[in-house]
């Protein structure tokens, strides 16, 4: 049995609730009755201090959780981005990356030092109520998350076959039970075929960006140098608000236990940390560039700094004659724009509900199908890491152990329901679609601290971490971006509901519940800090042995730090 074994996970105690947990796996998780299916990891010489071998056997949940880097709501972010701001703020998109890099590593560290993920570590640290408030926000987080990814496919499933929204929808809730027949087949089928996802992702958008073209230098400009225009400093803030997902930390703590880790011997769990941040870094860089070549696409068909800079809401140089248009034009005309597209040239709004057609005039009728295969592909794959998440939120944070069908039916029947209204609502109004995915990005920069503090809280407190708790540097840059996290959610929400073309009331009342509403959000955030770091500080040494099967407590790495 695999409770008997040294490599087993013995899970950490709740002095609370007198709680033991049994460690499971992924494929545990997924289906409680295949605890056989973790990967073993080579047992590599501790002279060798890198091996392909080895990282091809950590090779795969970097990849699952680099599909949040890239769901219909970043694909959104990322058109509109090259849209109304060009080549500008690549440098942006790189560092929220390099950021959430971070984080995802922070989040994958906890789960190989402890044996234990994200969600279950909230539970047994924090106070019983803000526990509840954390898995509350978390599953609202997933709920948004999801009705991009379900209503996203929607669009693609309308460009690739001309389906109505509705049924894009439903096939999209519906197939998520298929789809999770692969992890009957192992987690290394599994993460295959996400990767296969990715791959398809990679080739469609790269096509686009290959046939729409660059140019090199600006590009290199954008990326390298930090430039910030006032025309474009809302939608840098929204790149990093929609980049990094709160849902997603949580997903990857979990996704690493599925390797075998003997964590008797420190240095198999420092080869642990070091594979996995190295595939992570692969995977997030291969993210970056599938986000930049839509970035460049979109920049390159769509961008006109006239546009872009004259009026109090960033516009695009679209196509009128595009089959999606929507009318939502500048309240003036721009030569620079009119004089394009054969002198059909308007500046407009732009989003994933006119994306393709938008394309199709740019680049012509290939480039929209090319696109909504790679469209296709985002939203399954992302709807399906969405869903694994939901499982392993809900099995951290309420203790509760269902079968797999039973948990994809309630997270599915959670996300399925307010996205098939989406779907209805704006079946006849892309524009519609295109508001929903900015509030629904707000909403997961604003859910976004309360994975981002535990997270670091947590990997910061010798009594989780011991040997293995962050250095100075690791804190300060987790810290830094908690609070450029906190600042991003101000600015959204300030400049989101002040604005005079944003669909909210311009009424004193409104604004007033707005700043009560961030009045009470920053109080709730401070008492997160204080109430996570208060009791992960009085873990005792019984639930140090237990959850860290005597790693902390190693001679042999008294005095040394987590190097990642």
């Amino acid at each position: 049995m695999l409770s008997s074994s040294k490599y087993s996970r013995v899970s950490l105690q709740d002095d609370k609730e007198g709680e033991r947990e049994g460690g499971i796996s992924l494929a545990q998780a997924l289906s409680h009755d295949k605890v056989e299916d973790e990967v073993d990891v080579p047992d590599e010489d501790p002279d060798v201090w890198f091996s392909f071998k080895t990282l091809w056997a950590y090779t795969g949940p970097g990849w699952l959780m680099s599909m949040a880097y890239l769901d219909p709501g970043n694909l959104e972010a990322d058109l509109q981005q090259g849209a109304y701001c060009g080549y500008q703020i690549l440098w942006v998109l790189f560092w929220s990356t390099v950021l959430g890099w971070v984080l995802q590593v922070m989040a994958a560290t906890l789960g190989v030092v402890t044996g234990n993920d994200l969600a279950t570590h909230c539970r047994l640290t924090f106070s019983r109520p803000v526990s509840i408030i954390l898995w509350i926000m978390t599953e609202i987080a997933i709920v948004g998350a999801d009705i991009q990814e379900v209503v996203g496919s929607a669009i693609a499933f309308k460009l690739l076959f001309n389906l109505p929204l509705w049924a894009g929808t439903l096939i999209t809730g519906l197939d998520t039970f298929t789809f999770l027949g692969f992890h009957y087949f192992g987690i290394r089928k599994l993460e295959a075929f996400f990767c296969s996802l990715i791959f398809v992702m990679c080739v469609c958008f790269f096509v686009n960006w290959g046939v729409a073209g660059t140019h090199t230098e600006p590009f290199l400009f954008g990326w390298v140098v930090p430039t910030l225009p006032d025309y474009v400093v809302l939608q840098a803030v929204a790149t990093l608000g929609a980049v990094i997902m709160p849902h997603n930390i949580y997903l990857h703590s979990a996704l690493v236990l599925s390797r075998r880790v003997d964590r008797g011997r420190p240095a198999k769990v420092r080869e642990a940390i070091k594979y996995n941040a190295i595939e992570s870094a692969i995977a997030l860089l291969a993210s970056f560039f599938i986000n930049a070549a839509i970035v460049v696409t979109f920049a390159r068909g769509f961008f006109s700094r006239d546009c872009a800079s004259q009026f109090d809401t960033n516009y695009a140089c679209v196509d009128s004659r595009s089959s999606n248009f929507d009318g939502q034009t500048a309240p003036s005309e721009v030569a620079s724009c009119s004089s394009r597209f054969d002198g059909h040239g308007v500046c407009a709004e732009i989003g994933l509900g006119s994306a393709g057609s938008a394309l199709e005039n740019f680049l012509g009728n290939t480039a929209k199908y090319i696109w909504g295969c790679g469209l296709l592909a985002s939203g399954q794959a992302s709807t399906m890491t969405g869903t694994y998440a939901g499982q392993f939120v809900m099995q951290g944070f309420l203790n509760i152990q269902v079968a797999p069908w039973l948990r994809t039916m309630i997270t599915r029947t959670v996300a399925l329901g307010p996205a098939l209204v989406v779907a209805l609502a704006t079946a006849h109004d892309p524009n519609l679609t295109d508001q929903l995915g900015e509030w629904l990005n707000i909403l997961q920069s604003v859910q976004l601290p309360f994975a981002l503090i535990p997270v670091i809280i947590l990997t910061n407190t010798p009594e989780v971490m011991g040997a293995f708790v962050n250095k100075v540097s690791t804190k300060i840059v987790g810290w830094t971006g908690a609070l450029m996290v906190f600042a991003v959610n101000v600015y959204l929400i300030v400049s989101f509901c002040w604005d005079k073309g944003s669909p909210v009331p311009d009424e004193a009342w409104f604004k007033g519940l707005v700043i009560t509403f961030l009045v009470i959000y920053f109080l709730f955030i401070a008492y997160v800090c204080v109430d996570g770091t208060r009791n992960a500080s009085k873990r005792t040494n019984r639930d140090r042995e237990t959850s860290l099967s005597g790693v902390v407590q190693n001679p042999e790495l008294d005095g040394k730090n987590n190097d990642f």
